[in-house]
């Protein structure tokens, strides 16, 4: 309406816009970190112009249609009432030359490989920021940032729960009974299980401190192992014998 309306700024910075980025990993990544490398686009400063938009030699213009001011006005009864100059989009200033390597916009679009550091212990839904890998500023303003939201793939054999890791192992029916030493995959590699006489199926072990790392650099999770005793099938005359003679036996 009029009333203390002042001109526009020009040249008020602003900050690039953010950028997002899906990054699939596999499990074992996720457990130990990785470097990468991911190829994103993004709008950058135009290196001919500076981001000025105009044709280097040349600079912007007062708008001849508002005066500079951004704004136009117009009398409506006992008001005066401003609206933004359509001719300048409320900016004030025009460019009569523009820049022919961005087309007056003072940017450009451009593909860059930017390097990624995923910690150990990532999971999926972790997110990661890279400052200043966003979109560049106007008006000298800074740039915005990357963020890196992470997927991790299943793995065939462990499952995760936090900073815990699962897995099922299979034990035959006489080594659940008479007790055994095997070997369990571990993230580090095969490790021994000692397996008492008598392990029912679905009993629990645990090997401390050989699971997911944590995301603040101390300590691990665990492994647990739960054992599946397997029915024996296909058996001959002779395992079928000892087995008969094995329940006479124990019933009485």
């Amino acid at each position: 309406f009029g009333f203390g309306g002042g001109r526009r700024s020009r040249t008020r910075a602003r900050r690039g816009a953010d950028l997002r980025y899906d990054l699939t990993i596999s499990f074992m990544d996720a457990a130990f970190g990785v470097e990468t490398q991911i190829d994103i686009e993004k709008r950058e400063t135009c290196p001919e112009c500076q981001g000025t938009a105009c044709e280097p030699g040349t600079s912007p213009e007062n708008c001849r249609y508002c005066g500079g001011t951004g704004q136009i006005s117009r009398s409506q009864g006992f008001f005066s009432i401003r609206t933004t100059c359509p001719q300048c989009q409320g900016q004030g200033t025009t460019i009569p030359h523009p820049c022919g390597e961005c087309k007056g916009t003072g940017h450009i679009f451009r593909k860059k490989k930017v390097s990624v550091k995923m910690p150990a212990g990532v999971d999926t839904g972790s997110r990661l920021r890279l400052t200043g890998e966003g979109e560049a500023g106007s008006q000298g303003g800074p740039p915005g940032d990357l963020y890196i939201y992470v997927q991790v793939e299943p793995h065939d054999f462990f499952q995760r729960d936090d900073r815990d890791i699962i897995c099922q192992i299979p034990i035959s029916f006489v080594q659940a009974t008479l007790g055994d030493t095997i070997e369990v995959p571990t993230l580090n590699g095969d490790k021994k299980l000692e397996i008492p006489k008598g392990t029912q199926p679905g009993d629990i072990f645990r090997f401390e401190g050989q699971g997911i790392p944590s995301l603040r650099g101390y300590g691990r999770g665990d492994q647990i192992i739960q054992v599946m005793v397997k029915t024996p099938t296909g058996i001959n005359k002779k395992q079928e014998k000892l087995l008969k003679e094995f329940a006479a036996i124990e019933s009485g």
